[in-house]
C-alpha cells in the first residue's frame, strides 16, 4: 500500500481520468514523484469496476483500491447485503476477508467482527477503507484465518469463509477439497470454535457435490442477480442431520423472485405433464441451479412440457420465479411452417432441442430482437415444436 496515492493531487488526477483510456495513459505517463503510472492505472481500473459493484466504496472519498483481481473476486454489495441478513449475533470472524465487503455488512448485524486476511498489504488497505467508511466494530487481522482461530482459543457465534477457487498448482478448481483453504478438511476444527458456519462457494459448484463434501448442512441459498447466479451460500449447524432447505433467490431491480424447496421435497415431488396451454413459464437461473424441476411443478401447479425441457405451462396466469409468456401459436417444427409465419426478427431460446440458436437463425434467416419470443423445444409426446410467445 502506497500512502502517497491518497494525496489530494493524486486522487484528483484519478477521479479526473476515470474515463480515460488507460493504454493512452500508460504511454503518456504521469509526473507524480512518489507514485508511478502503473499504480495510478491500477487505481483507475479497480475504481471503475467498483462503480456498479460497490457504489458505497465508489462514492466515498479517500478509498484505496487493490488490484483488479481482488475487486473481481469480492462479493458485490447486493449479495453481501443479502447474506448479512441471514445471520446475526454478538461475534463473527471472516477467515478469508479479502476486500472486506462482506464484513462491512456483517458489522451491521454483529457487535464485533474480525476480518482475517493473509495478504498483509490487502489487510492494511481494508483497515484504511473501514476508517474512511466510518466502521468502528471491525478488527482487521493480517494472518491466516484458520491458524488464527485455532491459536486464539476464542469462540464465535458465526464463522464465515469464502475459499479461493484458484489453486496455485491446479488453476481454477470446482471441488471444495481443491479450494484454498480446504474447508471439508478443517470443518471438525472450526466446529470447536462455533456452532454455526456460513460458507460462500462458486456458482459452478454442483449442489450434490457440495452436499457430499460438507456435513451438517442446514440450508443452501442460491443467489442470482438479474438472472445470473453469483454465489452459493451454505449454512452449517453443528450436529444438524435433517433435510436440507434450499432457497433460490433472483434479485432484480423491480422485484426479488424467491422459490423455496428442499432436497427431500424435490426427490419425492412428481411433475405433471401437458401440451402447451395458454401460458409458458421459464424458471430463472437460481431455480435451475437448485434443480427444483419437480418441486416447482407440484408447488405452483404448472405442467412440464417434457421431462428434459424444463419449461412449464398452464391456463391461468400465476406469479412465477422466472419469465412468463403468453402463447400465441404452436407450430410443429419444420421449415415450411416457420416460413408461413414470415418471422424476420425474434428472440430465440432452445430447450431440449437438437439445433442451436445460431443454427436456427442461419437456417430460417431470423434476426435477433423484436417483440416475439420463440421457444424451440420437445413436447411430452416427443414431437419437436416452435412455441411463439409474447412476454408478460
Amino acid at each position: 500500500m502506497n500512502p502517497f496515492i491518497l494525496n489530494t493531487d493524486v486522487q484528483e488526477f484519478i477521479n479526473a481520468n476515470l474515463k480515460t483510456d488507460v493504454s493512452t495513459l500508460a504511454l503518456k505517463g504521469t509526473t507524480f514523484p512518489k507514485v508511478d503510472t502503473k499504480e495510478i492505472i491500477e487505481q483507475i481500473e479497480s475504481k471503475n469496476r467498483a462503480k456498479k459493484k460497490l457504489p458505497t466504496w465508489f462514492l466515498t472519498p479517500g478509498i484505496y483500491y487493490p488490484n483488479r483481481l481482488n475487486i473481481e473476486q469480492t462479493s458485490s454489495e447486493v449479495t453481501a447485503s443479502y447474506k448479512s441478513k441471514l445471520i446475526f449475533g454478538d461475534s463473527i470472524i471472516d477467515l478469508t476477508g479479502g476486500f472486506g465487503v462482506d464484513c462491512f455488512y456483517f458489522s451491521q448485524q454483529f457487535t464485533t467482527v474480525e476480518h482475517c486476511e493473509l495478504n498483509t498489504s490487502l489487510s492494511h488497505i481494508v483497515n484504511h477503507n473501514y476508517r474512511k467508511l466510518q466502521v468502528k466494530n471491525i478488527k482487521t487481522i493480517a494472518e491466516n484465518g484458520i491458524s488464527f482461530v485455532s491459536s486464539s482459543n476464542k469462540t464465535y457465534d458465526w464463522i464465515y469463509i469464502d475459499p479461493s477457487r484458484r489453486h496455485d498448482s491446479k488453476g481454477k478448481v470446482f471441488f471444495l477439497k481443491d479450494c484454498l483453504p480446504n474447508v471439508p478438511e478443517h470443518l471438525d476444527l472450526l466446529f470447536q470454535y462455533t456452532k454455526h458456519i456460513l460458507i460462500k462457494t462458486s456458482p459452478l459448484l454442483d449442489l450434490s457435490s457440495g452436499k457430499a463434501e460438507l456435513k451438517h448442512v442446514k440450508s443452501i441459498h442460491i443467489i442470482a442477480v438479474n438472472n445470473e447466479v453469483k454465489e452459493l451460500l451454505w449454512i452449517l449447524e453443528n450436529n444438524y442431520q435433517d433435510d436440507i432447505y434450499i432457497k433460490a433467490v433472483n434479485i432484480k431491480p423491480e422485484k426479488t423472485q424467491i422459490f423455496e424447496t428442499s432436497f427431500e421435497e424435490e426427490a419425492t415431488a412428481i411433475s405433471e405433464y401437458s401440451l402447451p396451454q395458454s401460458f409458458l413459464y421459464e424458471p430463472n437461473s437460481a431455480v435451475l441451479k437448485a434443480g427444483a424441476f419437480h418441486a416447482i411443478s407440484q408447488q405452483l401447479i404448472v405442467y412440464k412440457l417434457n421431462k428434459h425441457s424444463h419449461l412449464y405451462t398452464n391456463d391461468k396466469l400465476i406469479d412465477f420465479p422466472g419469465r412468463r409468456f403468453k402463447i400465441e401459436h404452436i407450430l410443429p417444427y419444420n421449415k415450411k411452417n416457420l416460413k408461413k409465419m414470415a418471422i424476420i426478427k425474434a428472440n430465440i431460446t432452445t430447450r431440449n432441442f437438437p439445433e442451436t440458436v445460431q443454427q436456427i437463425r442461419k437456417k430460417h434467416k431470423i434476426k435477433d430482437g423484436g417483440d416475439l419470443y420463440l421457444f424451440f423445444t420437445t413436447l411430452m409426446d416427443d414431437n419437436k415444436c416452435v412455441i411463439i410467445t409474447k412476454p408478460i
